[in-house]
């Protein structure tokens, strides 16, 4: 059974530098630099309009969790991913 979570499409928007989903018509990323070691994530971002209800947890579980599945590792700049993954130990095997 998929989750509303799992749910989200995410797109690498390559020309940006960043993972994209679309939530009720806005877009919620996580900006990141490539590096010979791993993906840095450095910054995500919900719009203001969807704040407060989940969906900054929703962004970081679908972005993670397509690194995962793509065998990425990762660095969490990013103070919300880094504390998600504190949250939610089972991506913890992404940290470079």
């Amino acid at each position: 059974m998929r989750t509303s979570v799992e749910a989200l499409e995410v797109v690498d928007n390559h020309a940006l530098r960043r993972y994209e989903v679309s939530i009720e018509g806005a877009t919620a990323f996580v900006t990141y630099r490539r590096t010979p070691q791993a993906l840095v994530l450095t910054h995500a971002e919900v719009p203001a309009t969807l704040r407060g209800r989940g969906h900054g947890a929703r962004l970081a579980y679908a972005v993670l969790s397509r690194l995962a599945a793509r065998g990425e590792k990762i660095i969490a700049h990013c103070p919300y991913i880094a504390t998600y993954i504190e949250r939610h130990r089972e991506f913890a095997s992404l940290l470079a």
